[in-house]
């Protein structure tokens, strides 16, 4: 079944299934979409938004205590980045679909029970720049999270799954060949095996 975004109140599961085992991507020479990273429906991920957020976290990784273990531990981030930046496309639009909203109150009423029981608003900005995710990110990640919770509470998780495949096989999803290929039941991207390729 897809794993996406997972329902958790903890920051550690919570974020963990934010970024769900995205495999070693590989890079080669052209793209389907010039320019883009991927296309989810009409929307375009470009390299440059990729970079842009990858960056984002490299700079607060950098400027942490534990910096230089965050960057060691950091060689697949733009392969992870690419694949949340799908998903969130995915669960804002399975959400949409299915008359599922959240308001600006709702997402801050979840960062402070999600500050309450992670240790704080440092412990929480620390825990998710270990995953990835750059303080200014933040927000976008509890937001789908809590999409995907409302969906999991109207449809029922296996529905819910069920319904993320649907909207993934329609969005289309097309990920450029230099960072690997969709999988939409696994919600990530799958390596490209040519051996003409070479690893990222």
């Amino acid at each position: 079944m897809i794993r996406m975004i997972r329902r958790r109140t903890a920051l550690s599961v919570c974020a963990a299934g934010l970024l769900a085992a995205a495999p070693l991507l590989t890079a080669c020479g052209s793209a389907p979409h010039p320019g883009a990273a991927a296309v989810v429906g009409k929307d375009r991920i470009t390299v440059s938004q990729l970079q842009s957020q990858v960056e984002d976290v490299r700079r607060a990784q950098q400027a942490a205590p534990q910096g230089q273990q965050l960057l060691a531990g950091s060689a697949r981030l733009s392969q992870d980045t690419l694949v949340r930046l799908i998903q969130y496309r995915i669960v804002e639009r399975a959400g949409q679909d299915n008359g599922v909203q959240i308001t600006r109150r709702q997402l801050q009423e979840q960062r402070a029970r999600v500050e309450q029981s992670n240790g704080g608003a440092d412990a929480v900005r620390d825990r998710f720049l270990a995953l990835g995710v750059a303080p200014d990110q933040i927000d976008q990640a509890l937001a789908m999270d809590l999409v995907r919770s409302k969906l999991d509470d109207k449809l029922g998780a296996a529905r819910t799954n069920e319904v993320l495949m649907q909207t993934s096989d329609r969005l289309r999803v097309d990920v450029n060949p230099r960072y690997g290929t969709w999988d939409a039941r696994r919600g990530t991207a799958r390596p490209v095996q040519e051996p003409w390729l070479r690893p990222a």
